[in-house]
């Protein structure tokens, strides 16, 4: 790991901020990219406290949303540390609702940054990658891709979305030794529930939930690894096929979480 550079989208918080550090302890240097730049000042200090030797810590405050502002982030990134060589596309939004009766402003926020926010990173980092013979982009999808989701249908859409677009990435890149992963990872104790768009609030009793050190723990190891798709607990895989074999039924009990 030592040498490389990693660039994380969305990495104030979650999921993001403990894959900042999980690759920072492996050595490899990190372009932690986020709007919030007290917590990006946080993370910085953190990094700087782990044990050496560990990996540098660039922030760059920027909107995923803003294709420029993305552009800039990489050229940065490059300045920096000579390199771009995993991108982790992780920015993005919740939001519940009726789709019909939900705030347009919700919804477009939620569609800008969970999708244009993840071509805008992809975009401005393949030129990066190419230009020092390969890399490894990994997007940061849910187990909510192919689930049927009355009142969260817009959210799911989006994560479809993305995991179509990893799929289709990775053919496209194959030939510039760009590998490209799907990562469908589920409930995760982060403040993704609390920053959630729309009327619902709810968290969703009665389902699982993992820590963001160990969804970041499990990101940092893809990197040795081929994998096309990830999921990483026997309970979101029973969601995923859940949705394949008997999508009326899950359909059902996701309106009861949802709604």
């Amino acid at each position: 790991m030592n040498k490389r550079v990693a660039f994380i989208t969305g990495a104030s918080s979650g999921i993001g901020y403990a894959a900042a550090l999980a690759f920072a302890r492996q050595g490899v240097h990190v372009a932690a990219v986020a709007r919030r730049a007290e917590r990006l000042a946080a993370l910085e200090q953190a990094v700087k406290a782990l044990p050496p030797p560990h990996g540098d810590l660039l922030p760059v405050a920027a909107d995923v949303r803003d294709t420029a502002a993305m552009q800039e982030a990489v050229r940065q990134t490059v300045a920096r540390f000579g390199r771009l060589d995993v991108l982790v596309a992780n920015a993005g939004l919740g939001h519940r609702g009726s789709v019909v009766e939900a705030d347009w402003d919700d919804l477009e926020t939620l569609l800008q940054t969970n999708i244009n926010g993840v071509l805008h990173a992809v975009r401005a980092a393949v030129p990066a990658m190419r230009q020092t013979g390969g890399g490894h982009i990994i997007i940061i999808s849910s187990v909510s891709h192919n689930l049927v989701s009355p009142y969260a249908a817009v959210y799911a859409a989006s994560k479809a979305f993305v995991s179509s677009l990893a799929r289709s990435l990775r053919l496209e890149l194959e030939a510039d030794h760009i590998r490209v992963t799907d990562f469908l990872v589920g409930r995760t104790a982060t403040e993704f529930n609390e920053n959630r768009l729309g009327e619902g609030k709810r968290t969703g009793q009665g389902v699982p939930t993992m820590s963001a050190d160990r969804v970041a723990a499990a990101i940092v190891r893809v990197v040795a690894t081929n994998q096309k798709t990830v999921t990483l607990r026997f309970f979101d895989r029973l969601v995923i096929w859940g949705n394949i074999l008997a999508p009326g039924i899950m359909g059902r009990l996701a309106r009861r979480q949802y709604r």
